[in-house]
């Protein structure tokens, strides 16, 4: 990897930690969840965007239900 994606991908990590200070944990576990789908949706479908968008709905929609 370029030492130039490898800075902007720290920066948007940081930037994506700083977003949470300020959710609610409902929140937060609805963000985590959908990311968690995502990734698990894409994998499970062999990358395809409607695995990945399915997984990030499925998800952000289970981490929003904990912990009601």
């Amino acid at each position: 990897m370029n030492g130039w994606k490898k800075t902007a991908a720290a920066v948007l990590s940081l930037t994506l930690v700083a977003a949470c200070g300020e959710m609610t944990p409902r929140q937060r576990n609805t963000a985590i969840g959908a990311a968690v789908g995502g990734v698990a949706g894409s994998v499970l479908s062999g990358g395809d965007t409607g695995g990945a968008v399915g997984g990030a709905v499925v998800g952000g929609v289970i981490g929003n239900q904990i912990k009601k």
